[in-house]
């Protein structure tokens, strides 16, 4: 038997729970191996989760870095406000929500189990954790919160400018506590998307449209900033920082790699390292694709290449790979990618064509890259159907859209959603908030 001295470190890290089993004598109701697949698998949960932790920031520097710079502050208080209300809400609801582990109230689409969600006691034993055979219920729930409060910052980008901060963060609210987690349990809470076999490893639909048709829906219902669409011409707004913006964007590629690496959902084994790094991968270079071809695409278009498109690039890139990271070889990765930065080149006006303003371009990245990225799964996955993929994008499309309607109206009719006209000339930070981003600007 080799001792440590001769191991390698990763294989040492791997049999240190074994080893230190055998110096200890057996443990009853403890197997060795499973206690590895445990602790690695929670490992995996908790790395993967920090990292999409820091996508928050990612969203933050990127919509700070493309509204102008009378709203930067309003766009920096939403986005720390969203991330707190959604690790709130969906621990009092929207964890059950999502995960009734088998116990539905409707078989198939909503959950039987309600109520806040409960964590392993402290120092928990190996016969008492909840799953001992799979990872710990803290990292599920800290890598799952991440995902949810995603969905809720690609919203925000979409609505800057003219949304007022509370009917805003009351959308937010019920997206996180109630929208969001009931349709993600049809797939991955084993709904019934996932007994059709339906597939979405990282969430192209089950994440990123799901903000998407979202942010559409009350882009739609908000309507465009004053004097976006004037004479029937497009008005430039070009944003404060595009240094923030590129930033932001580095950000999300970085965290990126939690939210496809760690969706794996297992570290345990040979095999599921080798996936990992195979996600890692395919992940990156498809983010390189869609940048590359948002960067020429854009040269020959507007014989220059456009900055804010080619970060949209990028970042499309990334969801279209997010709904099957694993499979691609890296030369199909980053051919999906970057057909997702060809697919934000050309909607982005098309958008300013249908008078529909999304001030950092969130819909194009997140809803028709989400959509192109669902439907790509079957160029390289034999267990995807193009039919059941179609259909799940179209059920998650009628449950968001007609919830965050009535939400949206609802909100509209009460308290309002709008700022006044004076207050979205004069800047939502000052309007909305009373500070500025960059007070010594203004005073010249």
């Amino acid at each position: 038997m080799k001792t440590l001295k001769t191991l390698s470190v990763a294989a040492a890290l791997v049999a240190l729970p074994t080893l230190a089993l055998a110096q200890d004598g057996p443990t009853p109701g403890v197997n060795a191996s499973t206690d590895s697949v445990f602790i690695f698998n929670s490992l995996l949960f908790l790395i993967g989760g920090f990292l999409v932790f820091w996508m928050a920031a990612g969203f933050a520097m990127l919509e700070a870095g493309l509204v102008r710079s009378k709203n930067v502050t309003m766009q920096l208080t939403k986005n720390i406000s969203l991330f707190s209300l959604a690790a709130i809400f969906y621990y009092l609801l929207g964890y059950n929500l999502m995960y009734p582990l088998g116990t539905w109230m409707v078989e198939g689409v909503l959950s039987g189990v309600w109520g806040v969600g409960v964590l392993e006691a402290v120092g928990v034993t190996a016969d008492a954790a909840d799953d001992y055979s799979y990872a710990s219920t803290g990292s599920d729930f800290f890598f799952q919160l991440m995902f949810c409060a995603t969905t809720a910052s690609i919203v925000s980008g979409t609505l800057a400018e003219r949304i007022k901060l509370w009917p805003f963060l009351i959308f937010v609210i019920v997206l996180t506590a109630v929208i969001y987690p009931l349709q993600a349990s049809w797939k991955w809470g084993g709904g019934f998307l996932d007994e059709m076999g339906f597939l979405d490893f990282a969430g192209s639909t089950v994440v990123h449209s799901v903000g998407g048709w979202a942010a559409l829906t009350g882009a739609i219902i908000l309507g465009p900033r004053i004097g976006k669409y004037k004479d029937g011409k497009v008005v430039p707004m070009p944003g404060s920082n595009l240094a923030l913006a590129t930033l932001g964007t580095f950000i999300l590629w970085l965290g990126w790699f939690g939210f496809n690496g760690g969706s794996q959902l297992a570290m345990g084994t040979v095999g599921d390292v080798a996936d990992v790094s195979r996600i890692f991968a395919n992940t990156n270079t498809a983010a390189a694709g869609g940048a590359i071809a948002a960067l020429i695409l854009t040269q020959l278009l507007y014989k220059k290449p456009d900055l804010t498109m080619v970060l949209n690039g990028a970042l499309a890139g990334l969801v279209s790979i997010t709904a099957e990271p694993l499979t691609p070889s890296l030369g199909m990765a980053t051919i999906i990618g970057a057909i997702g930065g060809v697919i934000v080149v050309f909607t982005v006006p098309m958008l300013d064509r249908m008078k529909i303003d999304d001030v950092v371009g969130a819909i194009p990245v997140h809803l028709i890259a989400g959509i192109w990225g669902t439907i790509a799964v079957v160029l390289t996955n034999p267990d995807a159907s193009l039919m059941t993929q179609l259909y799940a994008i179209l059920v998650v499309a009628i449950f968001v859209v007609v919830t965050s309607a009535v939400l949206w109206f609802i909100l509209k009719v009460t308290i309002g959603i709008r700022v006044s006209e004076e207050e979205e000339i004069n800047g939502l930070d000052m309007s909305e908030l009373g500070m500025e981003a960059y007070p010594e600007f203004s005073k010249g």
